[in-house]
C-alpha cells in the first residue's frame, strides 16, 4: 500500500475501534478498547508527524500553514488520549472523553481525507508514496504507543526523541499488560 492508503487504513481501523468500544459489555472490555485506541492513536500521530507531515510542508503550497493546522489537532487529541490513559477501569469520566476523542479525531480525518491526502496524491510521484508506505510499515514496529503531548512535532527532534519515547512506552506497556497490535 502507498502512504496515504496505509494511513486511510489505520483511520478505518480507529474508526472500529470507537464501535468496539460503544459495543463493549463491561468496564473492563472498554478499558481494553481505550487502551487499543491509545495505543493506535498515539503510533498513527507519531508517523504522520515524522514521516508524512515534513513532506506536505515541502511539496504543498501552503504546506507550513496546513501541517500547523494539524498539528494543532494532533495536540488536542494528545491531550484527551493522555487523559484517557491516566484513568482507572470503570472511571466515569471516561464516555465524555472517547466521545470527545470521537468527535475530534472523526473531524481530523475528514480534512486529511477530503484535502491533505487529495493534495499529497497530486504533488507526490506514485513511487514516492509507495516508498513511503513501505517505510510506515517498518517504523509503525517502533513509534511510541502512549501519547506524548509534550514532545516535539517536527524532524528533527521529533526523530530523536521519538524512539526514546516508544522504548519506554513499549517497557510500560510490557509491564502493565497492555494489548499489543
Amino acid at each position: 500500500m502507498d502512504a496515504l492508503e496505509v494511513l486511510k487504513h489505520d483511520h478505518r481501523m480507529v474508526e472500529q475501534v470507537f464501535r468496539d468500544y460503544d459495543s463493549a459489555a463491561s468496564d473492563r472490555q472498554r478499558r481494553g478498547v481505550v487502551e487499543l485506541l491509545v495505543r493506535e492513536l498515539s503510533q498513527h500521530a507519531a508517523l504522520e508527524e515524522m514521516l508524512v507531515y515534513p513532506l506536505a510542508r515541502k511539496v504543498l503550497p501552503d504546506g507550513e500553514q496546513e501541517i500547523d493546522e494539524h498539528l494543532d489537532e494532533h495536540m488536542a487529541v494528545k491531550k484527551t488520549l493522555l487523559a484517557l490513559d491516566k484513568l482507572d477501569e470503570g472511571d466515569r469520566r471516561t464516555d465524555d472523553l472517547v466521545a470527545s476523542l470521537r468527535r475530534d479525531v472523526e473531524e481530523h480525518i475528514r480534512e486529511e481525507e477530503g484535502v491533505l491526502m487529495p493534495r499529497l496524491r497530486e504533488a507526490v510521484p506514485q513511487q514516492d508514496l509507495d516508498e513511503l508506505g513501505e517505510l510506515i510499515g517498518k517504523a509503525k514496529q517502533s513509534a511510541p504507543t502512549r501519547p506524548h503531548p509534550n514532545a516535539p512535532t517536527a524532524p528533527p527532534a521529533l526523530t530523536l526523541a521519538a524512539p526514546l519515547a516508544a522504548a519506554y512506552d513499549r517497557l510500560r506497556d510490557r509491564l502493565q499488560q497492555r494489548p499489543t497490535t
